[in-house]
């Protein structure tokens, strides 16, 4: 089985392109730094996972998602090659995401973010302070990428 469950932050905004063709699927990427759980001389460390996302869950991510929120997405690792214009044959890994969500809410997201960008709020939609459940605004029923 070819399961990957991370939490982490991201390190810059999801960049969102569509593909070629009549039915242009969207396709973003971004990264998480997962924390790693043991630190060599009391040094915090993380690993930097590439994460790609496909159609509306790319689009959600895209508007959703900023650098230094955190995270949780589960989905596959999947690795490849391809030669550079150098001809020097290049590795990769990323994960194929399956599902992502919000690991922390609103306020704590701004909260944190000082130590990742300084930045205007993020447009994420908000957290009731008194029971933890999101509020999802008004009008976004349609991009949901759930039912």
């Amino acid at each position: 089985m070819n399961k990957a469950i991370l939490v982490g932050r991201l390190t810059r905004d999801p960049e969102i392109r569509y593909s070629q063709g009549e039915n242009g699927t969207a396709v973003g990427r971004y990264t998480i730094a997962v924390d790693r759980r043991f630190k060599r001389d009391n040094e915090p460390t993380a690993d930097f996972i590439p994460c790609v996302v496909f159609g509306r869950s790319a689009e959600f991510a895209e508007k959703y998602f900023r650098q230094g929120m955190r995270v949780s997405v589960s989905g596959r690792i999947q690795t490849g090659s391809y030669t550079n214009k150098d001809g020097i044959k290049v590795y990769t890994t990323e994960v194929i995401i399956e599902e992502q969500e919000f690991a922390e809410s609103r306020a704590e997201s701004e909260a944190n973010r000082g130590a990742f960008q300084q930045s205007a709020p993020s447009p994420a939609p908000s957290v009731d302070a008194g029971d933890g459940f999101m509020n999802i605004p008004d009008g976004i029923d349609e991009e949901l990428p759930f039912n």
